[in-house]
């Protein structure tokens, strides 16, 4: 399969999905597309899964976006009436849940980013709560140069969580960077060696997996929902949130475990 998912014995809880089309730059054809689709509405439907992983197969590329030579003679087809097959039709039908826009994966996302990040691979990494890049690994969006529109995540999530001119420079100029501006621009948490990307991917993604889960999904889905209301809006949405999770099993757990000094038992309730 084009891209798959593992969820790892020695992780509990935790969900790995990779894109595995090395010898094509992980670009993503419509089958590829189809089964990130199909990995994504798996990781929101199980709640077993405390946090996922997304990474590129290869030491090059983390993903280069569409195939080209793949989409855009099926798409072309589809425009002029013509009858594709339904696996193509499908890949081209699932392009905004496998690129996570609009798709609540309802679940903290670490990137972990083997090699350049262009175009949906860029929007791809925007849905990720937390990056990791190893050195060689670049950024760029590069739609305007080809006339086109960034309709994946660019537009909707860039500006808010970089600053303005930063975006506008990605963006419009279809330049990339490298990852040392991307660290200092707060496009990646951090730059990590290739042979250690993995194992802090999991560091992170086990640490979130060890916290309370309610509280991890709520807050995570607080934040998003915070994130453009007005302050005195904000305030009441936060404690909407917040108050009924103070009384679940999970909140009385967690404070008798601190009490006593030993590590939580989370129910999920």
């Amino acid at each position: 399969m084009t891209a798959h998912i593992d969820q790892p014995s020695d992780h509990p809880h935790i969900a790995v999905v990779t894109i595995d089309r090395p010898e094509r730059a992980n670009a993503l054809d419509p089958p590829t597309v189809s089964a990130l689709a199909q990995h994504w509405r798996q990781i929101a439907a199980d709640p077993e899964i405390r946090c996922a992983i997304l990474t590129g197969a290869g030491a090059r590329v983390f993903c280069a976006g569409m195939d080209m030579h793949a989409t855009i003679a099926v798409a072309q087809a589809l425009a002029r009436g013509e009858r594709i097959d339904d696996a193509a039709f499908a890949g081209l039908r699932d392009v905004a849940t496998a690129l996570l826009a609009g798709f609540d994966l309802a679940t903290p996302l670490v990137c972990a980013i083997n090699g350049h990040a262009r175009a949906g691979g860029f929007d791809l990494m925007l849905a990720a709560e937390i990056r990791l890049a190893v050195p060689h690994a670049t950024f760029a969006l590069e739609e305007v140069a080809l006339g086109l529109y960034p309709t994946g995540n660019a537009t909707v999530l860039l500006p808010r969580q970089i600053g303005w001119v930063h975006a506008h420079e990605l963006l419009l100029t279809a330049q990339p960077i490298d990852a040392t501006r991307a660290a200092e621009i707060g496009l990646v948490n951090r730059i990590v060696r290739p042979e250690e990307l993995m194992t802090e991917a999991f560091t992170i993604a086990d640490t979130i997996a060890r916290n309370a889960p309610l509280a991890v999904r709520e807050t995570r889905r607080g934040v998003r929902e915070v994130l453009t209301l007005p302050l005195p809006d904000a305030y009441r949405r936060q404690e909407d949130i917040g108050a009924p999770l103070r009384k679940t099993d999970d909140a009385r757990e967690g404070q008798r475990a601190f009490a006593e000094k030993r590590p939580p038992v989370w129910r999920g309730r």
